[in-house]
């Protein structure tokens, strides 16, 4: 049996750059962060930061363009596709991709500030839980209440 998944939550290091295929299917390419915390020998706190390629196709390419920017929380889906090639010098070249399947988009907050308004809404009108959309490569959306 074999099994090609990733699951990866981190901000996007840049806005989506999108296309368009000659095909008519749309595009979307972005760098995803992603931090881990550890406590080294010495018991010093480290963090480790890892960077992956993540590549859109379709539908979900044409939400991350629209909804995500640069610094934006996103949850994604999907797997691993390593392609190679000879550079110009002859040189075997490999790049590393995750091929999205799945997206789930942050809250709209997050990453950046927004100001206070004013007026403050009653208690009961406050929701407990963000609603984030889990887009899936077919195109339907489905809510799922998730705590932040």
């Amino acid at each position: 049996m074999n099994l090609n998944k990733v699951f990866l939550i981190g901000r996007l290091t840049r806005d989506p750059e999108s296309k368009t295929l000659p095909s008519g299917t749309a595009v979307a390419a972005f760098g995803l962060a992603t931090d881990r915390y550890f406590t080294d020998k010495s018991g010093q706190k480290q963090q480790q930061t890892d960077f992956h390629n993540i590549v859109l196709f379709g539908r979900l390419a044409e939400i991350a363009s629209q909804y995500s920017t640069k610094g934006s929380l996103v949850f994604i889906e999907g797997r691993i596709r390593t392609s190679s090639w000879q550079d110009a010098s002859g040189n075997k070249r490999y790049k590393t991709e995750i091929i999205g399947e799945k997206i789930q988009l942050g809250p709209k907050s997050a990453g950046k500030t927004i100001p206070q308004e004013k007026e403050t809404p009653p208690q009961e009108e406050i929701p407990s839980k963000e609603q984030i959309p889990i887009i899936e490569e077919e195109g339907d959306i489905n809510v799922k209440d998730i705590p932040f």
